[in-house]
């Protein structure tokens, strides 16, 4: 398959890394020129985004604030493929690719740095990658670019633009900003020195470019507003067994801890799964992903299966 990549950061050179390897047709495009250099030793890279114009599939790999202008290299009329991308929110990019067809997709990985220097062939692989089929998205369309990304060894995970969007702000973009807060809160010389392999895991994103973050908060700030509710909440539970019943707080970590523990779900057995927009959209919300397509209209698929506790 022929498949454009605009932009070649951390992701979109890695989808086009992985692409590659698979065996696609890729050639790439970026506005730095050092990174088009770099990437011209690893496929194909135009100078010009009208070339990425003749592809099957035009991944859009650019920052939030760009996704305007890449929606008018692609306009219909002058690009007739399908358009893609892999931002960390899909409402407002769906909305700003209104009359393509397009699919709004997430790639679940990602590194705290960014750049091309960082990009892998192999980063997707056996990882989510959230594909919306939305009620305009055109089922052909939706399986073209599942098919793409299975190539890679993602597990494509079928959702709609809202619900994506609802369970990112819980399990992405609240934690870059409660990475910022712990990183903020422990900002004293004898903390830093101290601090060893819980402030590690809990303040990694907050090392993610501020650009990044800043973009997660102004395009999807009605669900991180949620989502920061219901740590204001679980937040002064937590403030109140520790003032006023300390001996209770054990009992209030238990739920958490077995939450955390049977994270990530063990994957359940392999079954077929009709390619209709129910069935696809009934898997998503289990929790299940698709592991390969076998014909134009039957999927293996796997749903998560719970870990037993001690």
């Amino acid at each position: 398959m022929r498949v454009a990549v605009l932009g070649l950061g951390l992701i979109g050179g890695s989808a086009a890394l992985a692409l590659a390897e698979a065996g696609h047709e890729v050639i790439g495009y970026d506005t730095s020129a050092r990174t088009r250099e770099a990437a011209a030793e690893r496929f194909a890279v135009a100078d010009d985004p009208a070339a990425l114009r003749e592809a099957d599939i035009a991944v859009v790999a650019v920052p939030m604030d760009s996704v305007a202008a890449a929606a008018e290299d692609f306009a219909p009329g002058r690009f007739e493929g399908i358009v893609t991308d892999a931002a960390s929110i899909k409402g407002f990019v769906r909305r700003s690719l209104g009359g393509h067809r397009f699919v709004g997709g997430h790639p679940m990985a990602g590194k705290a740095t960014a750049g091309f220097d960082e990009a892998e062939a192999d980063l997707f692989r056996g990882r989510a990658w959230a594909l919306c089929l939305d009620e305009d998205t055109a089922l052909a369309d939706w399986t073209a670019v599942a098919r793409l990304w299975l190539s890679v060894g993602a597990r494509v995970v079928p959702t709609t633009s809202a619900a994506h969007d609802r369970a990112a702000a819980r399990i992405s973009h609240l934690e870059h900003l409660v990475a910022a807060a712990l990183a903020l809160v422990a900002d004293d010389p004898l903390s830093r020195t101290l601090a060893a392999g819980s402030f590690r895991d809990a303040t990694r994103v907050a090392a993610s470019p501020a650009r990044l973050v800043e973009g997660m908060v102004v395009h999807n700030r009605a669900e991180l507003l949620s989502a920061l509710d219901g740590l204001g909440r679980e937040l002064g539970t937590a403030r109140e067994l520790v003032e006023s019943r300390p001996g209770e707080t054990g009992a209030w970590l238990e739920r958490p801890r077995r939450l955390r523990e049977t994270w990530p779900p063990e994957p359940g057995e392999a079954e077929p799964l009709p390619l209709t927009r129910a069935d696809l959209l009934a898997l998503g919300e289990t929790g299940g992903w698709l592991e390969s397509i076998e014909d134009i209209d039957v999927a293996t698929v796997r749903r998560p299966r719970v870990k037993s506790t001690p």
